[in-house]
């Protein structure tokens, strides 16, 4: 077990116990942190408290976390639209509300599962036994192209790409409101600082993200955008257009909360084309993820 240890100082002091905490660690959501301290498994001062405690200053916080337990992920025989594969690496057109990997709540019917059941043994063990194979991922709503790699030696090689930001990644999005010319925008993404299911602009503690977009066609509200990474920071698309005012269209998270529009399941965002340096033989190759139904008829009905 892992024992946590915290002594409170004057700027927490008078938080509720469960806010403090989850302040003082990223890692753990509130619930879970409610939950230890209902069981009587979070002390201050060597005494349990209930979730009402408002912490003081020099309060002496304990607790201890049982060691993380990796269930046994399943291969489940699930279609894939497979786009590009041979001995190296798979190339999969993800549909809409697939999660890539396995995660708290999802650990069936991911990409992950339906690979290991299509590759068997043959996925790189650098993500180990929850990503195998996996070296980027995108949003469950998100569709497109996503890689998977066969070999430590192809999955090196193409997080290298992706470390130096030289793979080609290039979305089709629609947007609220109007934008009229092409643009670049160049502003830090990290963790929201106030709502953690949330990614945000944050010049504090965000990681630099660039991402280049181009008009492709205008409609009576909306937008319709090519927009090519330049970094790859989570959610960065949809929280840089989000920020300047032009959430994606079926965005439940970063958009007006509203229901979504058009019976949407989630944002319109597709993975089209990715490019990259083939790990075996350095040439370059680009796969072109068609685009989904749901996305092809939107299109026609905002025309």
């Amino acid at each position: 077990m892992n024992e946590y240890c915290f002594e409170i100082t004057e700027e927490l002091e008078e938080e509720r116990i469960d806010k403090c905490l989850t302040l003082l660690i990223d890692s753990l959501s509130r619930s879970y942190i409610q939950k230890m301290i209902k069981e009587n498994g979070v002390m201050v001062n060597g005494v349990p408290v209930k979730g009402s405690y408002r912490v003081k200053a020099e309060d002496y916080i304990s607790f201890f976390l049982p060691p993380p337990v990796e269930p046994d992920i399943e291969p489940e025989n699930i279609p894939l639209d497979i786009l590009y594969e041979d001995s190296d690496i798979i190339i999969v057109n993800k549909p809409k509300g697939m999660v890539v990997h396995p995660a708290a709540g999802h650990y069936s019917g991911t990409l992950v599962n339906a690979l290991l059941y299509h590759c068997g043994d043959s996925l790189s063990g650098i993500g180990g036994c929850m990503r195998p194979g996996i070296v980027h991922r995108i949003d469950m709503d998100t569709t497109g192209s996503v890689i998977a790699c066969k070999n430590d030696r192809a999955h090196n090689r193409i997080a290298e790409q992706l470390k130096e930001h030289s793979i080609t990644r290039r979305y089709r999005a629609i947007c609220c409101g109007i934008i009229k010319e092409d643009g670049v925008i160049d502003q830090p993404v990290g963790r929201h600082p106030a709502d953690r299911k949330k990614m945000a602009v944050n010049e504090k503690n965000g990681k630099r993200a660039v991402t280049h977009y181009h008009v492709l066609e205008q409609f009576r509200n909306y937008t319709y955008l090519e927009c090519e990474l330049e970094t790859g920071r989570t959610h960065q698309i949809r929280v840089h257009l989000a920020n300047m005012g032009h959430p994606l269209l079926g965005d439940a998270l970063y958009g007006p909360g509203r229901k979504l529009p058009f019976s949407l399941q989630g944002q319109t965002l597709h993975a089209k084309i990715l490019g990259f340096r083939h790990p075996s033989t350095d040439e370059y190759m680009e796969v072109d993820a068609p685009m989904p139904e749901y996305f092809t008829h939107l299109l026609q009905i905002l025309s």
